[in-house]
C-alpha cells in the first residue's frame, strides 16, 4: 500500500500527490495498511482527559461530500438469486464517506465541518442529529424542502467478511448554487485543511479552488475513479488512493494531463485476527480521518500511517462504519498520541 505525503508547503499550485487508502483482503482478512506490528493491550494504557496531550493547536477541518443513512444487515451469507434469509443482526446508522471520515475527525479531537445535502425528511434529520452528537459542525449543510437524503443497502456477509452497498442517491442534487460565496468563505475560515471524497465534484472543485487561493491544504480521496476528480487532484497537497489506482497517475502523466510531484511511502500489514474482523465498512474513511489528525498534529509519515491503520482497524471491530471508530481515549491510540 502506498502514501505520498507533500514536501512543497505551498498549496496554491497544482500538486497532485499519492497517498496509501486503506483497503481489506477478506480471503486473508488482512487490514492493508500501515500499521504497528505489535498488538496495543487495552489494559496496558489507561487514558483519561487529564493525561492526553495537548489537542493540535489548528484542529478545524472541513469536508465535503457524501452523507447517507446506512441501513446494515448482517447475514450468515450472501444470498443467491431469489433466496428468502434473515438477518443476524440490524444496523441503522449515518453513513457516507465525508460523514463518516468527519465523524471519525470529531471522535478523535479535531473540530471538523462538512458541506453536503440532504431532504427535510426522517432521514435527513436522523443524519443530522447523529453528526452534531458527534460534534460535527453542521451549519454548512443544504437542506431541501423537497425530495429524499441518500441512504445505502448495505449487506454485510460475515462468511466472507465482506460488504455490498446498495446506494441511492439524494434528490434533488447538489449543485453548485448550493453554496454562497459567503457561505463557502465562512465555511473556510480558520480551516486547516480541507478533504473531498469526490462525490460532489463541481462543489468540491470550487471548495478547493478557494482553499488553494487561501493556501489551505487539500485532501482528495481517490477511491476510484470518478467524474471531476482528475481536476480535484491538480489542485491536492495530499491523496488516499486505493491499491491499483497509482497506475492511474501514470496514464495521467503519459496522456500529458499533469505530473505528480512528491513523496512516495510504502506501508506493511496488520493482520486482524478472524474472530474480531466484523464489518469492513467506512473503514477507509476512518483512516482519512485519522490521517486528517495527524496531519493536523504534524505526524511524520512513519507514525501517521500507524496510526491510521490502528484507528481504521478498530473501526472493523464493529458493525457499521460509525460503532468502531475509536475516541480520541482510547487506549489503542495511546502510542500514538504521545
Amino acid at each position: 500500500m502506498l502514501f505520498s505525503h507533500s514536501t512543497l508547503p505551498n498549496a496554491t499550485s497544482p500538486h497532485p500527490l499519492a497517498c496509501s487508502r486503506l483497503r481489506f483482503s477478506a480471503s486473508s482478512r488482512l487490514l492493508s495498511a500501515t500499521a504497528t506490528s505489535s498488538n496495543v493491550s487495552a489494559a496496558r494504557f489507561k487514558m483519561s482527559s487529564d493525561s492526553l496531550p495537548p489537542l493540535p493547536e489548528s484542529r478545524i477541518v472541513l469536508g465535503c461530500g457524501g452523507i447517507s443513512v446506512d441501513f446494515l444487515a448482517a447475514v450468515a451469507a450472501y444470498p443467491k438469486p431469489d433466496d428468502k434469509i434473515r438477518s443476524t443482526s440490524l444496523k441503522v446508522q449515518g453513513g457516507g464517506n465525508a460523514g463518516n471520515a468527519m465523524t471519525c475527525a470529531a471522535r478523535l479531537g479535531l473540530n471538523p465541518r462538512i458541506i453536503s445535502k440532504i431532504a427535510d425528511d426522517s432521514q435527513g434529520r436522523s443524519i443530522l442529529e447523529e453528526l452534531e452528537a458527534d460534534g460535527v459542525n453542521t451549519s454548512f449543510l443544504v437542506v431541501s424542502k423537497d425530495g429524499n437524503s441518500p441512504f445505502t443497502y448495505i449487506i454485510v456477509d460475515s462468511q466472507t467478511k465482506t460488504r455490498t452497498c446498495i446506494h441511492t442517491p439524494g434528490y434533488p442534487p447538489t449543485v453548485v448554487h448550493d453554496l454562497s460565496q459567503s457561505s463557502l468563505l465562512s465555511a473556510l475560515d480558520g480551516v486547516r485543511i480541507v478533504y473531498s471524497d469526490g462525490r460532489l465534484p463541481e462543489v468540491a472543485l470550487v471548495v478547493a479552488q478557494e482553499a488553494c487561493h487561501k493556501n489551505i491544504p487539500i485532501l482528495v480521496d481517490a477511491e476510484r475513479k470518478r467524474e471531476g476528480l482528475d481536476d480535484l487532484l491538480k489542485l491536492a497537497s495530499y491523496v488516499v488512493c486505493s491499491a491499483n489506482f497509482p497506475q492511474s497517475f501514470t496514464k495521467l502523466r503519459a496522456n500529458g494531463i499533469g505530473t505528480i510531484n512528491g513523496r512516495l511511502f510504502v506501508g506493511t500489514v496488520e493482520k486482524i485476527p478472524p474472530p474480531e474482523l466484523v464489518d469492513t465498512t467506512g473503514a477507509g474513511d476512518a483512516f482519512i480521518g485519522a490521517v486528517l489528525y495527524a496531519i493536523c498534529a504534524d505526524m511524520p509519515p512513519e507514525k501517521m500511517l500507524p496510526f491510521a491503520a490502528q484507528v481504521a482497524a478498530a473501526s472493523c471491530r464493529a458493525l457499521g462504519a460509525r460503532t468502531g471508530i475509536p475516541h480520541r481515549s482510547d487506549p489503542r491510540l495511546a502510542p500514538f498520541l504521545d
